[in-house]
């Protein structure tokens, strides 16, 4: 008979640890999960639903705009920081609550508190010791802060959903997803944005033409965009507020009411005693697992960006299920990594899916490359100058789709359904063969006809 506690112990409850509890719990096995914040983990509480949420309202100033081109009359709307933040809070607590009771539904056990593990098979919690057949780690990620003098005065994504008031000037360094996110949303809401980032073109990783194309719709709306750029420190004034010592950032000589750092995240592995039980981790202090997430340790296993594998919630999920799957369904099953789509909720946003155009001539030597650029519909009549990027990457010897892209209104909303076409394979004659859907914006990708270029390996 079982002669453990449980048979998951599950430390974290986010998206991953989450799904890998309740699944585990549904196949029979004993689970609990120990949280020691609130349940729900980075999505929920600090990342992508509050973000969105505020990406929603900061929408709104340019709907006011635009609606005047469509007989609207003009109004003088206001808005409020508080009442944002105060709603916002109202739906995170409701999603925290409904984590937490589709767990004890479930029949998974919550405890609150910081766990640690302190054997292969054995964890504590606040002075509480449980044996365990197995444990997962899925504590997710932690903003990196660059250590500056004056650094402590800074706000990371996890600060900065809490803040009192909206400031008025904010620095964002970084360049990234979360740092080009956040300036689309303090300046939709009337902030004054710089964009401060040490390379020389944003969003290192993804494509070429995407990154050049957002930073020049950013620059359009007003937000400030310093590259080649560097903060080394900051002092606090007197009365709150922010002096700066950088390099390469224009206006820097006046104060900012915050600092924002966006510099990247870091899996979340302190002080959960994996190294002195022997579980190995990378150099970024992610836990090393294998196809099935697990480590060198037979009962420990991981999931989630605590993994520093694709840092994205509904991979994590997917990871956290398959483990579940794996320990407890009697079916090892090892979670799919190729071609996961995302998107950045930028302003304009980013939906992309399957390799870059420089990742695609590594692994192909031969493609072609269809692009278009246009004004959305929308625009012929509110007058805003804004464009649409949309991209296909084509792998010339078999004619399938390699790499879809695109940077403009519901970037993602779209790329979801192209995703599922790449995933099966399609070739650029199964676009050239799907009718489109007019007007949209989506059914440009179906009539890109002519390659603008080719492109061929010098190998």
């Amino acid at each position: 008979m079982n002669d453990f506690d449980c048979d998951l112990f599950v430390i974290g409850a986010g998206s991953g640890g989450v799904r890998a509890a309740r699944v585990a719990a549904r196949l029979g096995a004993k689970v609990t999960i120990a949280e020691n914040h609130r349940f729900g983990g980075t999505c929920v509480i600090r990342g992508c639903v509050p973000k969105k949420l505020m990406v929603y309202a900061s929408h709104f100033r340019d709907d006011f705009e635009d609606a005047v081109g469509f007989g609207w009359s003009s109004a003088s709307p206001s808005f409020s920081w508080p009442s944002l933040i105060e709603t916002k809070n109202r739906e995170i607590s409701r999603l925290s609550d409904l984590y937490r009771r589709l767990l004890s539904d479930a029949g998974v056990t919550c405890v609150e508190g910081s766990a640690r593990v302190v054997a292969p098979q054995r964890v504590e919690v606040d002075g509480r010791r449980f044996t365990c057949r197995h444990i997962l780690i899925a504590t997710g990620g932690w903003p990196f802060k660059p250590d500056i003098p004056g650094a402590e005065h800074a706000l990371t994504s996890n600060e900065v959903f809490e803040l009192p008031e909206q400031p008025r000037r904010i620095l964002i360094v970084g360049g990234g997803y979360i740092a080009v996110e956040f300036a689309g949303i303090f300046h939709g809401l009337g902030s004054e944005v710089t964009l401060s980032y040490r390379g020389d073109r944003i969003l290192r990783g993804f494509d070429q033409d995407v990154r050049t194309h957002l930073a020049n719709e950013m620059r359009k709306k007003g937000i400030s965009i310093a590259l080649n750029s560097d903060l080394e420190a900051i002092h606090k004034r007197t009365d709150g507020r922010l002096d700066l010592q950088a390099s390469g950032i224009a206006g820097a000589d006046r104060p900012y009411d915050a600092v924002m750092f966006a510099t990247g995240r870091v899996p979340n592995t302190g002080g959960l005693g994996l190294e002195s039980v022997g579980v190995k981790l990378d150099k970024q202090g992610g836990v090393v697992v294998d196809a099935f997430s697990t480590t060198n340790i037979a009962s420990i296993h991981a999931v989630g960006d605590v993994t520093n594998r694709i840092a994205l919630t509904p991979v994590a999920i997917r990871e956290g299920q398959a483990l579940a799957t794996t320990l407890f369904g009697g079916t090892p099953t090892s979670p799919d990594h190729d071609c996961v789509p995302s998107a950045v909720f930028s302003q304009p946003p980013i939906g992309t899916v399957g390799l870059t155009e420089e990742d695609a001539l590594a692994r192909h030597g031969e493609i072609d490359i269809y692009t278009t650029r246009f004004r959305p519909m929308r625009h012929t009549l509110s007058g805003r100058d804004e464009r649409t990027l949309m991209k296909l990457i084509v792998d010339t010897a078999s004619d399938k789709v390699a790499g879809a892209h695109m940077v403009g209104p519901d970037a993602a909303e779209i790329i979801q359904g192209i995703a599922i076409a790449l995933k099966m394979g399609a070739t650029k004659a199964d676009f050239d063969a799907t009718v489109g859907i007019h007007p949209t914006a989506a059914e440009e990708f179906v009539t890109l006809r002519d390659p603008v270029r080719k492109r061929r390996s010098a190998h």
